[in-house]
């Protein structure tokens, strides 16, 4: 990616604007989350969304209107992605949700959004007894949202993509996860994700234990908290190492400047390139 236009270009934007969740997932850092409940400002996201109409409009990057959250929890969120269809035609959408609040009336909503990438629903069990002891919602619930989902799938409705998401546990409950999807769910794609500890905010024991000797592809994203703090990635969920804020600067100001630049320039070994991305051990997609 080096030689590409995103050096000086976000591939992704993380874009948080409510920092509220329904689930309480083990694997997360929302239930201790500091900013739990903020609300981004309207005219903080019109800021953002300004700073960002200023890639060219050829170059293509991704939007996620969330970060350590739930995005159909957000009141606001069809308003914002219609300014964004509008105002940032090159911006593609991806969503990852639990699905618990993925009512019939937001499925059709979203179908009226431009250029969705993919919708993620974030399953993880396919039963009610871990489902629920891990995630702290009801699962039978989930599960209508799904037979919607999949009803309007299969009719032909939905252009894009929908992937039904595990975070890995072990061999024998990944399979059988997957298996559940393709039997109950075929329109839907099976996906397991690796766990990971979040750069030690969330203690595991199945997180990868060794830092992968590899640059990273988050050096070229840009995720943006409520409170407008820049987190150094996705997997600074807390943003205890900010790289800036979007109250105070333009986001392309933050994304360009000369350490982060250097990062996706030499594309070094993280394990060579100093804190925290020296202990970070994420390798998904």
């Amino acid at each position: 990616m080096r030689r590409t236009r995103y050096l000086d270009w976000p591939a992704f934007v993380h874009l948080e604007t409510i920092a509220l969740c329904n689930a309480a997932c083990d694997f997360c850092p929302y239930p201790s989350l500091e900013r739990k409940g903020t609300r981004m400002p309207d005219a903080l996201i019109e800021k953002i969304i300004g700073d960002l109409s200023d890639i060219p409009p050829d170059v293509r990057f991704q939007l996620a209107p969330y970060k350590v959250s739930e995005p159909f929890l957000e009141p606001r969120l069809f308003d914002i992605l219609e300014r964004v269809n509008t105002r940032l035609p090159n911006a593609y959408i991806s969503i990852i949700t639990n699905g618990a609040a993925l009512t019939e009336r937001k499925i059709d909503q979203l179908r009226a959004v431009k250029n969705v990438a993919y919708l993620n629903v974030s399953v993880n069990f396919d039963n009610p007894e871990e489902y629920e002891a891990v995630m702290k919602i009801p699962f039978e619930r989930t599960v209508r949202r799904l037979d919607v989902l999949h009803r309007r799938k299969l009719n032909g409705d939905l252009s894009f993509p929908v992937r039904l998401t595990r975070v890995s546990d072990n061999m024998l409950t990944d399979t059988r996860f997957v298996r559940w999807v393709q039997v109950t769910y075929p329109a839907f794609e099976p996906i397991v994700v690796n766990r990971n500890d979040w750069i030690g905010e969330v203690g595991t024991d199945a997180a990868a234990a060794e830092v992968p000797d590899v640059p990273c592809h988050r050096w070229f994203d840009m995720s943006i908290t409520a409170t407008g703090k820049v987190a150094m990635c996705c997997m600074d969920g807390e943003a205890k190492y900010p790289k800036g804020d979007v109250n105070t600067s333009h986001v392309l100001k933050i994304y360009n400047q000369p350490h982060l630049r250097r990062l996706r320039e030499q594309l070094a070994s993280r394990r060579a390139v100093g804190e925290p991305c020296n202990r970070c051990t994420y390798l998904n997609y």
